[in-house]
């Protein structure tokens, strides 16, 4: 049934086949895919808000998750912004859920939030396809893959005005339970920590291209051995109070208006103190959990490109950049990267005694966004539309 289509992907577990064409499957015809972003979100950068912007963008996955229930669906988190795909029969909910995630941040943190609905058929009779990979990150999470330019296309389009979604009335709330910010800046353990974006000159996935992924992963292994994860195995520490108090107690549940610090500040204070004295209680471990996190983190994707942020020494990213440019040299792909010295991780819990949290993680200092500046600045062809 179309409903389960992407429930019933088959999954695979090296990431080095994430070019692999025989991985990725069309979309069924009556789908749609949601795109979002944060509207001048270097202007946010540049205020050192960039917690709040990764915040924005990953609101719009904590809604529509929690308004679909237990429908899994292909997403992807993008920094500034997201992207996923639905079947027809849900496409209210989730442009009413959208609606509410535009008032909600522009009216708690500030955030201006642009969102679209754009049919796949659309897509398709403007000459692109949106086709998704089920890559599993870890024995409990996996995340979707996309590629075929469609969802490119997509975010092209609302940013031109068009299948834009209208905001809901103010005071509208959608639904975030579960999304969070709590960990510390993750600091660059193997030197710095590097934001980058790749995309195919003329969209899908050429053996060229394909080349030249699998040698960008390569030098990533042999640098770092887990192809520069940013969060230790062990996981991140929990820390109290937790970080991101603030933008947290402003995400409204569903059974709350809005989440009071005490109340985050207690929930936390557990995991801490057991952290701390070395136990844990009978539902909940925290050094299982933090290993969990570490397993469950979507530091690579394919998003009609390579996406990282990976930790890396600099003579790695230099040797990575001689590969890129010359790629780009030779017509194969555009790139574009930024380095700074930490990651920030922003998280959907839907319990703390479950292992399916998912964890999102971004460059500290503009990540994919920065990166995004330097893509474009390549020129028109560094997108495939």
């Amino acid at each position: 049934m179309n409903i389960s289509f992407y429930k019933n992907l088959p999954s695979f577990s090296d990431f080095g086949e994430v070019v692999e064409k025989d991985r990725y499957f069309p979309l069924p015809d009556d789908w749609f895919i949601g795109v979002s972003d944060v509207i001048n979100s270097t202007a946010a950068i540049a205020e050192g808000r960039y917690k709040m912007v990764n915040m924005a963008g990953a609101s719009v996955i904590s809604a529509v998750m929690n308004e679909l229930q237990d429908l899994p669906f292909p997403f992807v988190f993008g920094g500034d912004g997201a992207g996923f795909a639905v079947p027809a029969s849900f496409r209210d909910h989730v442009e009413r859920v959208l609606a509410a995630c535009q008032v909600w941040s522009l009216e708690t943190i500030g955030l201006s939030l642009r969102a679209a609905v754009v049919p796949v058929a659309d897509i398709r009779r403007a000459g692109h396809d949106v086709t998704v990979a089920r890559f599993q990150a870890s024995s409990e999470i996996g995340y979707a893959m996309f590629s075929g330019g469609g969802l490119a296309w997509a975010e092209a389009q609302m940013k031109s005005g068009q299948f834009g979604v209208v905001a809901a009335p103010p005071g509208t709330r959608p639904d975030l339970a579960g999304l969070s910010c709590r960990f510390r800046p993750l600091k660059a353990r193997n030197g710095e920590i590097l934001s980058l974006l790749v995309l195919p000159v003329g969209g899908g996935a050429p053996a060229s291209f394909a080349t030249l992924v699998g040698d960008l992963l390569d030098v990533l292994e042999r640098a770092t051995n887990r192809q520069g994860h940013p969060v230790a195995p062990e996981g991140p520490r929990f820390v109290w109070p937790p970080q991101g108090l603030d933008i947290e107690a402003k995400t409204p549940g569903t059974d709350q208006k809005g989440r009071a610090h005490l109340a985050i500040l207690l929930e936390h204070l557990v995991p801490w103190l057991l952290q701390l004295t070395g136990t844990k209680m009978k539902r909940f471990d925290p050094a299982g959990y933090r290993r969990d996190t570490a397993g469950n983190t979507d530091f690579r994707k394919y998003d009609d490109g390579l996406k990282l942020t990976v930790d890396c020494p600099a003579e790695t990213i230099d040797e990575l950049e001689k590969l890129l440019r010359a790629a780009q040299a030779a017509g194969i792909a555009r790139y574009g990267l930024h380095r700074q010295e930490s990651a920030l991780m922003t998280c959907i819990v839907p319990s703390a005694f479950s292992r399916d949290h998912m964890h999102f993680t971004d460059g500290a200092t503009g990540g994919y966004t920065k990166a995004a500046e330097m893509l474009k600045a390549a020129g028109p062809k560094a997108w495939p539309l």
